[in-house]
């Protein structure tokens, strides 16, 4: 009898943990199936007029935007950014560096560094579609004209012409420095190098105009021009190099940090984040998407550390601060505020390093920079917010200080934000515009090191001053609502566009991620602008008015 009791409560007890086992079971694979369970894009809904009106083939593009060229610039072209340009670069440095093969030939840093990358396991890159861009960069509203521009609206002029007597004096000739060209310069803009017309070319409402064939010499040589000095620059919290080439242009070198791939870690605050060299390159060509035009032109390279960095420096510090790593790759880790140590020294494969250049703007003794506050930066502290984050209605107090209470300024910094919430920079503390032009002129978005960090999370804070002012210009507006649309969405364009870059041929500069981010954040900039049409009347500031629709 006893015996039998036992076998009953054995098999009772078999059977509730054959339960409990098919109900953990059940647990697991729901539990599963909501961590893979890939949540919908975003859809972007458009009122049919507005649809019509950015799709509507029969507008025509108007004439050229920005007036009359600057004596002796070339007719329009077409730059490596622009549609239709069949030039096909390839990531080199000045003279094809290359490093040996373990079999004595020898092969091409890109070849290096394209054996070592990592390819992505997850997402793999999609195949750029050109013609969305094509089409894009053909749309009447990025051919809207602007202002006539008059003499005053340009950064700088050449001298008037003098007698053939007095030319002499006012050629410049350059020194006979080792490494450098001899160059004569005059008024004839033909002989003016790319870096020199970029800066001829700066107005008081953009860096560049996108139709200028110069914008295609400047990124060659920002991407291939032999390298002749690399000096560390002062200042800032991480480390950047000068880079100068012999006609005497000169680029900003931010070095790899970060793999494509590999996201901000968690932890860190937005002020201990890494500056990534391909953000600065990313940035250019989003401000460039949107119309902006006001970041100045960044391509991506591959250089040699020891023959184009460390054996052209004159910076014995910065030279000291070479070695070889374990595995004898060569690194260097100058001197900053920040990530300046052996801990995180940047290190080539073995020697060669991918790296931002990007275009410097005119000496601050020929243009003077003012550098203004941004009312909506951040505290950059851990404990304490900004004003702008306990108070609701601050928006109010910032419209009733100049600049802002006037002008376009205000909309000017919700333009700023509305890059930076797309491409999740939460460093904007200040920003500069040219003296020159008092009040009236663009804001230069200059260092975006910080941008892209995160594509699976996004930072609502950044679109601050969109959502507490509610003001936005229509041309931005309407960009905007373009590239939401399938036949110009916002990631296929940036593909497309950041295809053209050198580093390319090594790796894609976005990962599908953070295109995919894109689209996501672009839907939410639009979702805010809708909110804000619902509240007021005036939340459209008409910078278009002979725009249809």
């Amino acid at each position: 009898m006893m015996r039998w009791c036992v076998r009953r409560r054995a098999r009772a007890l078999c059977l509730v943990l054959a339960c409990l086992s098919v109900l953990l079971h059940l647990f697991l694979v729901l539990l599963t199936l909501s961590v893979y369970q890939t949540p919908s894009e975003p859809q972007v809904q458009l009122p049919s007029k507005t649809i019509r009106a950015l799709t509507d083939p029969t507008v025509t593009p108007p004439m050229d935007s920005h007036g009359k060229a600057p004596s002796g610039l070339r007719p329009p072209g077409v730059s490596i950014m622009d549609v239709g340009g069949d030039r096909n670069m390839a990531a080199r440095t000045g003279e094809e560096s290359s490093v040996p093969k373990q079999d004595g030939a020898v092969k091409t840093l890109s070849e290096t560094v394209k054996m070592e990358c990592v390819n992505t396991p997850d997402l793999q890159p999609l195949k750029p579609n050109l013609t969305k861009m094509e089409a894009l960069f053909k749309h009447p509203l990025y051919n809207v004209p602007g202002p006539p521009l008059q003499d005053d609206d340009w950064l700088l002029r050449m001298k008037p012409k003098v007698k053939e007597q007095e030319l002499e004096s006012h050629q410049w000739l350059s020194a006979s420095e080792e490494g450098y060209d001899a160059v004569h310069l005059n008024n004839d803009v033909d002989t003016h190098p790319p870096w020199l017309r970029f800066h001829m070319g700066i107005t008081r409402w953009q860096l560049y105009d996108p139709r200028d064939p110069n914008l295609h010499l400047l990124e060659d040589q920002l991407a291939s021009d032999k390298i002749v000095s690399a000096l560390q620059k002062t200042g800032g919290t991480q480390l950047k190099l000068v880079m100068s080439f012999p006609n005497y242009g000169q680029a900003l070198l931010k070095p790899m940090k970060q793999e494509r791939n590999e996201e901000t870690n968690y932890n860190l605050y937005y002020f201990s984040d890494f500056e990534r060299h391909n953000a600065e390159i990313a940035a250019y060509h989003l401000d460039r998407v949107l119309g902006f035009r006001r970041v100045p032109p960044a391509v991506g390279r591959l250089v040699d550390m020891i023959k184009e960095i460390k054996e052209t420096t004159t910076d014995g510090k910065l030279a000291k601060t070479f070695f070889n790593s374990a595995v004898g790759n060569t690194c260097f880790y100058g001197q900053c505020s920040y990530y300046c140590s052996t801990e995180h020294a940047v290190c080539g494969r073995p020697r060669a390093l991918e790296v931002s250049m990007a275009a410097m703007l005119p000496d601050l003794s020929l243009a003077p920079r003012r550098s203004w506050r941004s009312p909506w930066r951040r505290s950059y502290s851990r404990s304490k917010l900004a004003q702008w984050e306990k108070e609701k209605d601050y928006c109010d107090t910032v419209k009733k200080t100049p600049p802002y209470d006037e002008g376009t300024r205000l909309v000017d910094v919700i333009d700023m934000a509305i890059l930076d919430f797309l491409m999740s920079n939460l460093d904007r503390h200040h920003y500069e515009t040219f003296e020159k032009f008092g009040n009236d002129t663009f804001l230069i978005h200059l260092d975006n090191g910080r941008a892209f960090g995160r594509f699976s999370k996004d930072e609502p804070s950044i679109l601050a001053p969109l959502e507490q002012c509610c003001r936005v210009r229509r041309s931005t507006l309407m960009k905007l609502q373009l590239l939401a649309l399938p036949q110009h969405r916002l990631s296929d364009v940036m593909r497309a566009s950041l295809s053209k870059d050198p580093l390319t041929t090594v790796a894609p500069l976005l990962s599908e991620q953070h295109l995919a981010a894109l689209d996501r954040r672009l839907a939410r900039v639009l979702k805010a602008v809708a909110d804000c049409q619902e509240r007021y009347s005036n939340a459209i500031y008409n910078d278009i008015t002979d725009y249809p629709g």
